[in-house]
Order: C-alpha cells, then structure tokens, then sequence
C-alpha cells in the first residue's frame, strides 16, 4: 500500500481487460481527461478524472480502451506490439511513436544453458514497432474526447509512410554516420531507441534512449507533413534537410521522454541499457525559439540545468512518462505527471491499480 506516498500519489484504476495498465510509458492530458500508453500493447488507454477514494492527490478511472487497428491501417498485424514509447497532444490530434527499435530475447531461469543461448541470439522486429502517427481527437455525443479514424472537420489518422520493416524515418538514418549503425542493434543493447516525442507545430522532436554516444545522448528534429493518406517527411529548410540532430549532455544517461512547457523542453532522462541507475529531469531553457530559430543540421547542447532527480528500484519503478498537470488539476502551480514502468510493491493495489507523483517544476 503506498501509504508513504499519498502527499503525491495519483491514483491510475484499470480494468482487468485493459490494454495499459504496468507497463506504462507515455502520457498526454486533454482538459480533465489522461491518455497513457504502454510498451507492450497496441493502443491506448484513455482514463477520467475521479473523486479521490483516499488521501491520493488525484484519482483516474473508467478506463476506455482505443485499439491502434480502430483507428489506422497498421503495418503489422492487430496484435502485434506497437511498444509505443511517446506522446503529445497538439492542434487536436494525439501524437505517438513507437520505438523503432529491434528487440533481443532474454534468458530465462527455467531453460538451460543451451537453450538461453539461442534464446539470446534471436533479434526480431514487431511489425508495429516502427509506428509514427498522429490521431484526431474529438468528443463523442456525451462530450468525452475520443480517438477517431475521421473526424467531422476532416482530419484523418496518419502514419508516416512505410511497413512492417522500415519507414521514411529509418530510411532516411540507414546511411546517417552517427545512427545507421545503431538500425541493427536491439534498443536494450544502447540500440536505436526512441522513447520521447514533443511536438512544436509541423515539427517534431523524437527522443533517443539510445544510442547512446561517448556519453552524448540525441534529439532528432523532423518535419512532417500530409500527403494523401499517409504523413511524409518534410525538408526542415531549403536546402532539403530532412533530419536535424541535437546531441544533449545527459551525464551518460538516455532520453525517456520529453515535454514542452512553455518556451522550455524537459527531458526525462534514464539508462539506455537494462540498468538500474539514476532517473532524472533536464530543463532546456528556451530550447523552443532556439529550435525554431537554428539552421544548423548537427548540434551540441551542453547548457541544460538538472531539475530533479526521481526515485527509482532495481528493477522496478523505472519512470517512463512525464507531462505538465494542466492548471485546473494543478491548482495553479506548475506540476509534473509522472508515471511508472513496473511498479513496485509500493506503487500498487490490488492488480489493477497503480500510482504515478505529482512533483513540482519551475
């Protein structure tokens, strides 16, 4: 019972048939209502704000499922994982992103030595892995915000062009010097990772956990834009950059997930590989009219301030999602949602429900 924690525990309560429910590792508000998204699953859960049941600082409940293949033509097939990573919400649409990554098999206590052994040698890709989209949100009749295929105004759900192997995005790395490399090796391994998603208008910054690179951890910066019925890559400037690329000093540590909050970027920072270390928030002070103003295809980053540490386990507890409270939850102070990839024995009750924090931030 996370009795301790109740100055700033937020109440999470699945059903037992939901899609997200421990493994979460992406979250979006619209007004009162939380989108969370989880690694091992293909869709979203969408949860209400509830009367607190305790002395949790808020309470989330009635979970509605949105499976992905309701809303978009998927490259793999319905039940396979997206392993969604991150989220956004902007102009009306929730944005998300998949890892990208490949996956490796894990050793298991109950096999033999042979059989770990091949077991550990299998990479693989999910079809749905290598998933950028962005869905319209729209309130249904009772006035709750939904997920749709269409909306009445016209948006449509769009994926980035590409299929169960490759997309735009990886194409356009195969041949980069800095990440093509990293295409062919699984995410846990310091692979290519991507775990964060901010949005600022056609332009999109996806997060890496890894690789990785002699301690410099990257943002790459993308424009999209609509072309038929798909999202394609569009040129960052005129003369035809496609991907911009920010290499961030972290202290070694890969990025988790990323939030906008004002002018300024926060980025949750972690371990790249299967580690149980240090969980932190960087502040980037004004990174948005930087961003905005830079012409320059690669970057370095050094001037970013360490907001606060988060608690973390040996393997468990490992924070995954952040995004801004909005005001009227917030009581007008700024505070941070942050939600947990398996949770401790503290941060749960029962089987279905789990506890994020709320923490403060300048």
């Amino acid at each position: 019972m996370p009795n301790a924690r109740t100055a700033n525990a937020v109440r999470l309560e699945f059903a037992p048939d939901s899609l997200v429910q421990s493994n979460l590792s992406g979250a979006a508000f619209t007004g009162d209502w939380l989108w969370v998204a989880g690694d091992e699953a293909c869709g979203l859960d969408r949860l209400r704000l509830l009367a607190p049941v305790g002395r949790e600082a808020l309470r989330f409940g009635e979970v509605r499922d949105f499976p992905l293949a309701d809303l978009l033509d998927l490259p793999g097939t319905a039940g396979e994982e997206a392993d969604l990573e991150g989220m956004a919400v902007a102009d009306g649409y929730l944005w998300l992103v998949g890892s990208h990554g490949l996956k490796r098999k894990n050793a298991k206590p109950d096999r033999d030595h042979a059989d770990n052994a091949k077991r550990l040698s299998k990479v693989a890709l999910d079809g749905n892995r290598r998933l950028l989209a962005c869905l319209p949100i729209e309130p249904d009749a009772k006035g709750e915000p939904c997920l749709v295929r269409q909306a009445k105004d016209g948006r449509r759900a769009l994926r980035l062009k590409g299929d169960a192997q490759t997309n735009l995005l990886t194409r356009a790395l195969a041949d980069d010097p800095h990440f093509g490399p990293y295409l062919a090796i699984p995410g846990k391994d310091n692979g290519f990772d991507i775990e964060g998603l901010a949005v600022d208008g056609r332009r999109l910054l996806l997060g890496l956990r890894g690789p990785v690179l002699r301690g410099w951890s990257a943002l790459l910066e993308v424009a999209v834009e609509t072309r038929g019925d798909q999202l394609r890559l569009a040129p960052l400037d005129d003369s035809g950059t496609l991907i911009r690329k920010h290499f961030l000093q972290l202290d070694g540590l890969g990025v988790r997930d990323l939030h906008f909050s004002g002018d300024d970027l926060y980025i949750l920072a972690g371990p790249t590989m299967v580690l149980n270390g240090d969980i932190r928030v960087f502040k980037w002070p004004a990174a948005r009219p930087l961003l905005a103003a830079n012409r320059e295809p690669v970057r370095f980053e050094s001037a970013l301030t360490e907001s606060v540490p988060l608690p973390h386990g040996r393997g468990t507890n490992r924070a995954e999602a952040i995004c801004d409270l909005p005001p009227a939850l917030s009581g007008g102070k700024a505070r941070w949602l942050v939600l947990y990839d398996a949770p401790g024995a503290d941060r749960k009750e029962g089987e279905h429900t789990v506890f994020g924090d709320l923490l403060r931030h300048d």
